[in-house]
């Protein structure tokens, strides 16, 4: 009769990523289409030598990128950090890659351990489109007003409920966020919208960016914003904007876990 094995003792780790999620389908696995998440169990999985599953802070959609996404997965093999780094890097597509590596503690989860998510939207605003980092920003050829957006923006402050800024098709029990800032600032050609929150419903970044769009050019009084919350009525609002220029920039979590800190970007862009 064979002996019983015991337990194996399974340690949880946190990964910091960073990707261009230009050529992906999001980040949640699929068949037949390329997502990050795929990427990367695919790449931990060579370096454990074990299959790996990987859980994310948010799920970012098609198109859409991300300076500090943070993931956890378990695994009952040990690597120095330079494995769970640079090893998987080899492993990896050139547009994701792991920024740092940490041992947590059992109860960390990096989607329900964090308390808030920051993104940022960045808007190339000038008559006629970019090469350079075309893929990395969204377009837009009208002038705007940046001073209107950021000024419309406030209203969204608070505890609200975000039914008009939600997507249809929203599976989330709850409307409801909270959200902490909203900054819209201008540098030459470059409109940012900077936004957080303790979490998000679908497309509610896009969908916010699309309105303020609509009051930068004009379209719309800068108390239109303020007026699609009390509507909560999706079909009110503007369109969503593209997914090219958004980005997930940060992410927070309980200070006892001691997760690494990055510059948030993207690029040249300050805290």
């Amino acid at each position: 009769m064979l002996e019983k094995q015991p337990p194996l003792s399974m340690a949880k780790i946190a990964l910091g990523i960073e990707y261009d999620g230009s050529h992906y389908y999001g980040w949640q696995r699929q068949q037949q289409v390329k997502s990050i998440q795929a990427c990367l169990e695919f790449a931990l999985t060579k370096v454990a030598n074990e299959s790996i599953h990987v859980y994310c802070a948010g799920r970012t959609d098609a198109g859409v990128h991300a300076t500090s996404q943070v993931i956890h997965f378990e695994t009952s093999v040990t690597r120095k950090d330079s494995a769970w780094t640079m090893g998987v890097n080899s492993y990896l597509p050139s547009d994701i890659a792991v920024q740092w590596c940490k041992i947590v503690e059992p109860d960390f989860h990096a989607r329900f351990s964090a308390t808030a998510r920051r993104y940022r939207y960045i808007i190339f605003n000038q008559r006629l489109r970019p090469a350079i980092l075309a893929a990395g920003v969204t377009h837009y050829h009208a002038p705007l007003d940046a001073e209107k957006m950021h000024l419309a923006a406030q209203a969204l402050i608070g505890e609200q409920d975000f039914t008009s800024f939600r997507a249809i098709q929203c599976q989330s029990k709850s409307p409801w966020r909270n959200i902490k800032h909203v900054h819209v600032n201008r540098y030459c050609d470059y409109i940012v919208v900077d936004i957080k929150a303790n979490a998000f419903v679908h497309h509610m970044v896009r969908n916010i960016v699309g309105s303020l769009l609509a009051v930068g050019c004009g379209d719309q009084d800068i108390s239109w914003i303020a007026e699609l919350l009390t509507l909560k009525d999706r079909t009110k609002a503007a369109a969503t904007a593209k997914a090219e220029g958004l980005y997930l920039v940060a992410v927070d979590y309980p200070a006892k876990y001691k997760l690494p800190t990055t510059i948030v970007g993207p690029l040249f862009l300050l805290e």
